[in-house]
């Protein structure tokens, strides 16, 4: 079993969001460079949807989590994992119904998130290897 710093994995989880949060930014700046205002706006909405769902994933993942049972640890981690995804489909649904977006824009905006989210991981995989086992 390896035992994983939470401290760290706090400020991981914070920092892809704010990695988000700029290649959110990036992809609205190329989506108006590309085709206008109305692509920036729906990549800067697709992107933030992504963006605001991890930080509420993070904010219920680690909330109160050093004081916490490891059940209760994985427990939140679940209980923000459902709050994300309810939030984006919330997000998507509202944005889609009363937003004139640029689909392509938008859904590219998202998935741009995702590229920050698997750097991030591919990251700190080999710090995790070299993290203490536990006896």
């Amino acid at each position: 079993m390896l035992v994983i710093d939470l401290r760290e994995a706090r400020r991981l989880a914070f920092g892809l969001v704010l990695g988000q949060a700029g290649v959110t930014v990036a992809v609205a700046l190329g989506a108006w460079g590309l085709a206008g205002a109305r692509a920036a706006l729906s990549a800067l909405l697709g992107g933030g949807i992504a963006t605001v769902g991890s930080l509420v994933m993070a904010g219920f993942g680690f909330a109160g989590a050093p004081a916490m049972s490891a059940q209760r640890v994985v427990g939140a981690f679940f209980v923000g994992e459902a709050v994300k995804l309810t939030l984006v489909v919330a997000l998507f649904v509202a944005v889609l119904k009363w937003v004139r977006v640029a689909p392509l824009a938008m859904f590219a905006g998202f998935a741009a998130t995702f590229a920050v989210y698997w750097i991030a991981l591919l990251g700190a995989l080999p710090a995790a290897a070299g993290g203490r086992r536990a006896a």
